[in-house]
């Protein structure tokens, strides 16, 4: 769902503190079950969810999945508006693709972080993809988000696909110039991301280096499992954090709620 202000204006707005992105992979789930899972991520706090993740998800099934959500956003907002103690701004969050090629796209999304994962040592992911989405992307009036995306180690799946020269933890010099290169560029959004599953999150100290060059909005994901460690990036300089593993591993509804209130609580108690 848009918010009023507009999508770009809403994910660059820092007066919320720190956010929380829940990261839906459609190729690990079916379309309801991660629609089961998005209402209750974002009714523990989650103010934004991103679509995407697998390398091989044909774009029908991220189609199905974006609608699905949306439909049931939908649901949840008329609900509310029916109840005067409800708040029915708590569900009009937006649906963003963050896909993992030109194939995984849908017209039913809110946006699309259109990325270049700028520390790839291949064309295709510097601009190749970018080149093949743009065409339909336009087609579906689809809004880009201009992201610059920098992978850090230990990287995983993503950066081993998209062949990257993984940022180890210290090389903060680096990370502020591949910042202020990203801000050079005109992308208003860097993605600062150690990989689905990671063991380790990304280093606090080059968070705070991207930090330095204040224009971009930081969204900071992979390896953020609890409150503490959200905080940790939060601190830091984050401005949303994502996480999409510690939804999947969930048991049940219940826990997977417990947890995103964790990393939401976390996340704003240590908002810069």
């Amino acid at each position: 769902m848009l918010p009023e202000e507009g999508l770009l204006n809403y994910i660059l707005d820092r007066s919320q503190g720190c956010r929380h992105i829940t990261l839906i992979d459609p190729g690990k789930q079916s379309a309801e079950e991660a629609t089961r899972r998005v209402i209750s991520a974002v009714g523990a706090g989650s103010r934004m969810i991103f679509v995407g993740g697998s390398t091989d998800t044909p774009d029908e099934v991220v189609h199905n999945t974006c609608k699905t959500i949306q439909e049931a956003l939908e649901l949840q907002i008329f609900a509310s508006s029916q109840d005067p103690s409800s708040e029915e701004d708590l569900w009009n969050v937006p649906v963003v693709l963050f896909p993992g090629g030109a194939h995984a796209l849908s017209p039913a999304a809110d946006g699309i972080t259109f990325m270049m994962l700028m520390n790839s040592q291949i064309r295709k992911f510097l601009i190749g993809e970018q080149l093949r989405g743009a065409p339909y992307l336009d087609k579906f009036g689809v809004e880009g988000l201009p992201t610059g995306y920098l992978v850090f180690s230990p990287g995983g799946k993503v950066g081993e696909v998209g062949q990257a020269e993984l940022i180890e933890p210290g090389q903060t010099d680096l990370v502020n110039a591949y910042a202020l290169t990203a801000k050079m560029f005109g992308f208003k959004i860097l993605y600062l991301e150690a990989g689905s599953g990671a063991a380790t999150q990304v280093d606090h100290k080059c968070i705070e280096s991207a930090r330095q060059v204040d224009e971009l909005c930081l969204i900071v994901g992979g390896g953020i499992r609890s409150g503490e460690q959200a905080a940790i990036a939060a601190a830091a300089g984050a401005n949303w954090i994502v996480t999409g593993t510690l939804t999947e591993d969930a048991a049940n509804l219940e826990e997977l709620s417990q947890r995103i209130s964790e990393v939401v609580n976390g996340a704003q108690s240590s908002s810069s």
